[in-house]
C-alpha cells in the first residue's frame, strides 16, 4: 500500500484497495448511503405493520363498546368492513412485509454487496474511513483512529 493510501486509511479492514480511484470510492459510497436508507425504510414499514396490526386487534374492543352501548349498525359496520381488512388488494401488512424483503430489498442489498466485492475487494465504508481520517484531529484525545488506540 502506497503512502498516500496508508494516509487515507484508519485502519486496514476499510483501506482503499490498490488501483481503486476516488469515483469509485464516492459512487460505492454514495451506494452504501443509499442501502442505509432502504435500512431505515424497512424499519418504518416493520412499525406500520405492528402500528397496523395493533389497530385491528383494538377493533374488537371497539366493536364490543359499540354494541354495550347500543350501536348495533356501527358495530356491525366496524366489524365487517374494516376488522381484518386487507391493507392493499390482497395483502394484510406481513404479506408486504414478506414480499418487500424477499424483493427489492434483498435484491438492493445483494447489488450493494456485489458492488463492493467487485469493486473494492468486497470492503466497506471505504468513503466514510477516508473522511474520518481527513476530519480528525491527529493526537487528539477521543480522534483515535480505531477503538485500540483510544
Amino acid at each position: 500500500m502506497s503512502m498516500d493510501h496508508e494516509r487515507r486509511a484508519v485502519d486496514e479492514t476499510h483501506a482503499r484497495p490498490t488501483g481503486v480511484d476516488d469515483a469509485t470510492v464516492e459512487a460505492l459510497g454514495e451506494l452504501s448511503k443509499a442501502l442505509e436508507t432502504i435500512h431505515r425504510v424497512r424499519g418504518h414499514l416493520y412499525a406500520a405493520h405492528q402500528l397496523v396490526g395493533g389497530a385491528d386487534l383494538t377493533l374488537d374492543r371497539v366493536v364490543g363498546l359499540l354494541r354495550s352501548a347500543g350501536h348495533a349498525e356501527v358495530a356491525d359496520r366496524v366489524a365487517n368492513e374494516l376488522l381484518g381488512r386487507n391493507l392493499l388488494p390482497g395483502r394484510w401488512t406481513f404479506q408486504i412485509m414478506e414480499e418487500f424483503d424477499d424483493g427489492y430489498y434483498a435484491a438492493f442489498q445483494e447489488i450493494e454487496r456485489d458492488a463492493r466485492e467487485k469493486l473494492a475487494g468486497g470492503r466497506r465504508h471505504i468513503y466514510e474511513a477516508e473522511m474520518k481520517q481527513r476530519r480528525r484531529t491527529h493526537g487528539m484525545p477521543g480522534h483515535e483512529a480505531t477503538p485500540a488506540e483510544a
